[in-house]
């Protein structure tokens, strides 16, 4: 999101001497991405970032893939995923590409005794279930149910959980996570027409600042393998910094619907993308006003996009037997629309109370095992009439 933000203390220029009262220097930091072309930050820590002092095990992440080309739309039902103690062990990749990967997680406890870093990937995660605060090294941001969280490649963090009832729907992106070019004008400011803007974009608001030396275990993604390495210095040290490059929360629920007298086209949703895929938001609306409109989605083909659509709450008015933390995926190349009955019982309804989240990929998405773990194989035919 390209929105400039300071927190904390930093000095009046860039790569100059920043001292602390002691007198000593404080570690300057440039946090950025796309060589020195994207976005980035610069922090200024209180001990140097780079103290490595032990290289422990190495162990693959990588989504075992089951269906590598497939025509068949699934239905999974996401809340059969189990919960786990661990954060990271409860993410379980459901489809992936080499652009992305969709996760459910069902974590029961707070990150302990680790810290994350995904240096592969950009993070979306949407909380479906549960509160809590994201903790970074770039400053901290609470979340509750509905918060679309975008954490940038490289971000330190931990979660931290308010109870054991969590439910997560993460998308990595192993390209960067923008907000349409649409919605911005050539300064990137968010325009009128946008349906959100600057003021519902929440930015980190706290610094935890650590210095202490130590063993800090950091787990951190390279190339589907995690690395756990020890830090010799706690990563939460950032005394300041500024810039563009940081985590930060929308909610899903400051999205404002675009509606017409006809039905609108799935982009009207959109909140995010990047250039291999988009992310939208369906939430609760008026409905088409045209005398004779049709509220349900018109049949349409899927030529050349996989659409994932992930149901959060609320009645999902063009399916049949969907209910909360279910996932439709309907690939490209076959067409798709609502099941049997659904444009029927539109007609004549105001509004709808849906709340879901869509992924439209550009590049065909294979299914894992631990998909059809939570798979429905017969849902293809769920738009036979018998």
């Amino acid at each position: 999101m390209p929105l400039y933000h300071k927190l904390g203390n930093i000095p009046h220029k860039r790569h100059t001497q920043f001292r602390k009262a002691d007198g000593s220097l404080y570690y300057e930091q440039l946090f950025g991405t796309i060589g020195f072309d994207g976005m980035s930050t610069n922090s200024y820590h209180e001990q140097r970032p780079t103290q490595v002092k032990e290289i422990k095990k190495q162990y693959s992440v990588a989504p075992k893939i089951a269906k590598k080309n497939h025509l068949q739309s699934y239905r999974f039902r996401g809340f059969q995923v189990k919960p786990e103690s661990d954060y990271l062990e409860s993410r379980k990749a459901i489809l992936t590409n080499s652009d992305c990967t969709i996760i459910l997680a069902a974590p029961k406890h707070s990150t302990e005794d680790y810290f994350y870093k995904n240096s592969d990937a950009d993070e979306l995660i949407f909380i479906h279930k549960g509160s809590g605060k994201l903790r970074t090294h770039l400053g901290n941001l609470d979340f509750k149910y509905g918060d679309y969280l975008i954490i940038p490649r490289g971000i330190i963090y931990k979660m931290d959980f308010d109870t054991d009832d969590n439910r997560l729907f993460i998308v990595e992106s192993r390209r960067p996570i923008y907000t349409p070019k649409r919605y911005r004008n050539w300064f990137g400011q968010l325009l009128e027409h946008a349906p959100f803007c600057e003021r519902d974009i929440r930015r980190p608001y706290e610094l935890e600042t650590n210095n202490e030396s130590g063993d800090f275990l950091m787990k951190i993604k390279k190339q589907d393998e995690i690395f756990d390495m020890v830090y010799a210095s706690h990563p939460f040290d950032v005394v300041g910094y500024d810039g563009y490059n940081y985590p930060y929360a929308f909610s899903i629920h400051d999205f404002e619907p675009i509606t017409g007298r006809v039905h609108q086209p799935p982009p009207v949703h959109q909140t995010f993308e990047t250039d291999a895929f988009v992310v939208c938001s369906f939430v609760p609306r008026l409905y088409d006003y045209h005398p004779q409109s049709i509220p349900a989605p018109y049949n349409h083909s899927n030529i050349d996009s996989d659409e994932v659509l992930y149901y959060v709450d609320g009645d999902f008015m063009s399916r049949n037997d969907i209910d909360q933390g279910h996932i439709s995926l309907h690939p490209a190349g076959i067409p798709h629309g609502p099941h049997p009955g659904a444009t029927e019982r539109s007609i004549g309804h105001t509004k709808t109370e849906e709340l879901a989240v869509m992924v439209d990929t550009f590049k065909p998405l294979m299914v894992t095992e631990e998909a059809l773990k939570i798979a429905d194989e017969a849902y293809y035919k769920s738009w036979l009439e018998f």
